[in-house]
Order: structure tokens, then C-alpha cells, then sequence
């Protein structure tokens, strides 16, 4: 394994501890508390598309007339992500992105998918993400997290979507967490069926296989360059503390209606 990746493994691992013994899977013991969960969680399912995509645009040939670019390896694991996250089947066998999977699974659960769709609509016709963050009343840690993805993106340094995508967003969910969702499941089974489902799909589509090659993408874009790896490195502990301010966007919310249903 390359020294530099065992480096920032090592530097991230409190980072990722805290993410996956977060408090606020133990605060999600209802399906209310799921749907407020999922409702903050669907930003960063969607903005992960746009990370994937800006990738394939920097080390795929999208172009007309097409030329061989960039490595094979890389061109491979791209692609293949792309095809399970962007056209993946449903419970039904239908042809859909996970994105559109989750959407799904919020309406199926009562979840207000609202604020999402409000977001994108407003997004697509003014490319104003302030405007659309202020038009759909996204959560303040929503925003702050998908503006963080689209200035990396923005930044156009292959090397850090590379690394916020190999070490921000694979090995996050922990086993605590499916535990919550199986037990929520026996109650609700026709509620949650849709997000079950797509908990073990992105568990299955991002397996070691994918980690693998990840990681051989984030050190073949970084080569031997130390200026590289220490951008890599900060980029990939602030797109953990983004993550943990999401979940805590979460946790504070779940205490505020648990206070209100006292009172």
C-alpha cells in the first residue's frame, strides 16, 4: 500500500470513528426520525452524482471526436461506478439512479422530499445555488455540505475529487445503523422496503472492489507530489467534518421534535 495513503488513513481514522459511532444513529428510533434523517442525508446523495460526474468529465474522454485519455484502470472504475449509481434497478427491476432510488424512498415512507426537488428545479433553471438554497429552505448543514463538494469540483483538481471520493464517502455506514434500519423494517416493512433496499445496493455497488481501485485512482493522481497529498489530505478531513456537521444538522433537529412532543 502507498505510504501516503496509509498516512492519511491513519490521520483520518478519529475523523471516521466519530463519523460511524455518531449519536445520531442512536437517536433514530422511530420512522418520524428516519424521515428527518433521510431528509437531510438526500443532499448528499445528490450532490455525490455531481462529484462522480465532474470525474469522469477530468479523466474520461466526453468529448467529440473521442480519444484515448487518462488510464484504463481509472477510465474502468468510473464507469463502472457511473452505470451502477446513474441506471441501477429497483425493487420492481426498474431502470433507475440511486438518486431517483432515495426519492422513492422518501415518498414511500411519508419523508418531505419537497425542499430536495424544490432545490434542483430552482438550481436548473437559474444555476444559483443560494437562490436555491434560500427558495427550498435547505438546512443550513445541507447547504454548507454540497457547497464544500462544488468547490472542490469547481477547483477542477482531478486529484481532490479523486480523494474527497476515496476517503468522504465510501466505509461510512456502519453496522449500527443497518441494525436500526432492519428493526425499523419488521414494524414498517411497506414504508422502508425502498430504503432498505438501497442501503444494501450502495453497500453492494461500493464494495472493496470499488475501494480498491479508488485508492489506486487518489495515488495515481498524486504521484510523488507532496503538494498534491497535503492538499488531498486537508480537502479529505474537511469533507469528514462536513459529514459529521451533517449528522449533526440531524441530531439537533431529532432533539428539537423529541423536546416539542414533550411539551
Amino acid at each position: 500500500m502507498n505510504s501516503q495513503i496509509e498516512r492519511i488513513k491513519e490521520k483520518i481514522e478519529p475523523l471516521r470513528q466519530e463519523i460511524i459511532n455518531h449519536k445520531v444513529y442512536n437517536a433514530i428510533k422511530t420512522i418520524d426520525d428516519l424521515k428527518v434523517f433521510m431528509q437531510y442525508h438526500v443532499y448528499a446523495v445528490w450532490d455525490f452524482m455531481s462529484l462522480l460526474k465532474s470525474l469522469q468529465n477530468n479523466l474520461t474522454c466526453t468529448s467529440v471526436p473521442w480519444f484515448p485519455f487518462g488510464s484504463a484502470d481509472t477510465r474502468f472504475l468510473i464507469n463502472e461506478i457511473i452505470v451502477g449509481e446513474e441506471s441501477d434497478v429497483d425493487l420492481g427491476g426498474n431502470r433507475k439512479s440511486h438518486f431517483e432510488l432515495y426519492l422513492d424512498a422518501m415518498k414511500q415512507c411519508g419523508a418531505d422530499s419537497s425542499k430536495i426537488e424544490i432545490f434542483i428545479q430552482t438550481l436548473k433553471s437559474s444555476a444559483d445555488f443560494d437562490e436555491s438554497y434560500y427558495k427550498s429552505q435547505t438546512p443550513k448543514e445541507a447547504a454548507e455540505f454540497v457547497d464544500f463538494t462544488f468547490n472542490i469540483i469547481k477547483s477542477q483538481k482531478a486529484y481532490l475529487q479523486s480523494a474527497i471520493f476515496t476517503f468522504g464517502r465510501e466505509d461510512l455506514i456502519p453496522g449500527m445503523f443497518i441494525s436500526i434500519i432492519n428493526e425499523i423494517h419488521k414494524k414498517f416493512p411497506n414504508e422502508i422496503s425502498i430504503f432498505k433496499y438501497y442501503i444494501e445496493r450502495h453497500i453492494e455497488v461500493d464494495g472493496d472492489h470499488h475501494s480498491h481501485l479508488a485508492l489506486k485512482m487518489t495515488a495515481s493522481l498524486c504521484k510523488e507530489n507532496e503538494l498534491f497529498w497535503k492538499e488531498a489530505e486537508e480537502a479529505i478531513i474537511t469533507s469528514l467534518e462536513k459529514r459529521i456537521e451533517l449528522w449533526n444538522g440531524v441530531y439537533k433537529t431529532l432533539a428539537v421534535n423529541r423536546q416539542q412532543k414533550v411539551y
